[in-house]
């Protein structure tokens, strides 16, 4: 048997795995790594968060990435060189935080790298008939494993839109196995670059697990932030938006767009909630001169406005669930009380309530993926369930 294949082998039969969970998300902030202890599989998950920490990108990592991201037309060398070169600077990261943490490397069993998002395609965005779903992250796994001497998990939107589903949202999977309470709906309310939800029914039914994307939620304010404000990456404590007044005219224009009305589950990206989105919208409505502090309120109650209709299209207000925050927007203060104002008889608290970092939750979530994949089967999940096919996600890269 190649080594390999045994080592992954004698991996997938301890009773508890060590995996590296790799997330960063379209707002480029920074690399999450948590460092995770898992043991059992699919219901039976439990997941025990060793290490966490953010390590920020530097402008030279940020500027590259920009080149290619989200873009339509890109330098294709480009493109190519920044696939194994991501992955290098993130095997630096791991191996510097594990010295750090006195962890050999060899104590590690598995990298879950999500890698990073450079364009979503999503049929109802890109429109072509003869083509269908499609994404692209890039961090090439190879590279991950040789660099850490680490099995490296990686690419897992790929196996979801092949077994028909947009590749997104994926937190569905490891929400139902890490989060969900018999007797208690729950909803998980992401608010990265894109907001998106996933709610657990307290029957444990997994046919009534529902999970989508909802729009924009930090993506379009970074975005106007950044072109701004030299040096400024996003409205830290909403202090922008708190100076200003909410534009009712372009609030309007920003929600009157198709991806709105079109049925979930759906998924979007930068790709169509981007500056040139927020500047058509100002000419249909005449608003070009207002503030900056004005365009940033409005941003603001656009982001809120669209998850909270996606919310109550869902549930019944009436009937309330738990929800559970993460994601960079659950710092913005005026965000979040625009959605708790929306939704007065919804309870707001973090993950943190659930004995899990909400700043590392996506990161972690890559960790339950990539067990599933070498330990998992999906039988936990019914068939046909829309936009969450029943699959175990992942390709397998090994070191040597």
């Amino acid at each position: 048997m190649n080594k390999n294949i045994s080592q992954l082998y004698n991996i997938t039969n301890k009773p508890e795995r060590k995996i590296i969970g790799l997330m960063s998300g379209t707002s480029l902030d920074g690399l999450d790594i948590a460092l995770c202890n898992v043991s059992s599989s699919g219901l039976h998950t439990v997941l025990e968060l060793i290490q966490f920490e953010t390590i920020a990108f530097d402008d030279d990592f940020k500027n590259e990435i920009k080149n290619v991201f989200s873009k339509k037309e890109v330098d294709l060398e480009k493109l190519t060189l920044l696939n194994p070169w991501i992955a290098l600077q993130h095997a630096t990261i791991i191996n510097t935080l594990l010295k750090k943490w006195n962890i050999k490397n060899e104590e590690v069993d598995l990298i879950a790298s999500h890698g990073q998002t450079i364009y979503h395609a999503p049929k109802t965005l890109h429109g072509q008939s003869k083509f269908g779903n499609a994404t692209l992250q890039i961090g090439d796994g190879d590279h991950l494993a040789v660099a850490t001497g680490i099995i490296t998990i990686s690419d897992f939107r790929q196996k979801h839109i092949a077994a028909g589903g947009e590749g997104a949202p994926l937190a569905v999977y490891g929400d139902y196995l890490i989060f969900g309470k018999p007797g208690e709906d729950r909803i998980l309310l992401n608010i990265g670059g894109i907001a998106n939800f996933t709610f657990l029914p307290g029957s444990m039914d997994s046919s009534a697990i529902f999970s989508t994307d909802t729009g924009p939620g930090n993506t379009l304010m970074d975005a106007y932030m950044q072109q701004q404000f030299s040096g400024k990456y996003f409205d830290e404590n909403a202090a922008v938006a708190l100076k200003g007044k909410i534009n009712t005219d372009l609030l309007h224009a920003l929600k009157d767009n198709d991806f709105f009305a079109k049925p979930f589950p759906k998924t979007t990206g930068p790709e169509l909630f981007n500056l040139d989105y927020l500047y058509k919208a100002k000419e249909k409505t005449f608003t070009q001169n207002i503030s900056v502090e004005d365009t940033m309120a409005t941003l603001n109650k656009f982001s809120a406005d669209t998850i909270t209709d996606a919310i109550l299209k869902t549930r019944d207000k009436n009937n309330p669930c738990k929800n559970f925050s993460s994601g960079g927007g659950m710092h913005n203060p005026l965000l979040m009380l625009h959605l708790k104002k929306a939704l007065p008889n919804f309870s707001f608290d973090t993950t943190t309530a659930l004995n899990i970092n909400p700043d590392a939750k996506e990161a972690v979530l890559f960790a339950v993926l990539a067990n599933e994949c070498i330990c998992g089967d999906s039988d936990y999940l019914q068939k046909g369930i829309a936009g969450m096919p029943a699959v175990t996600m992942g390709k397998i890269s090994f070191p040597q």
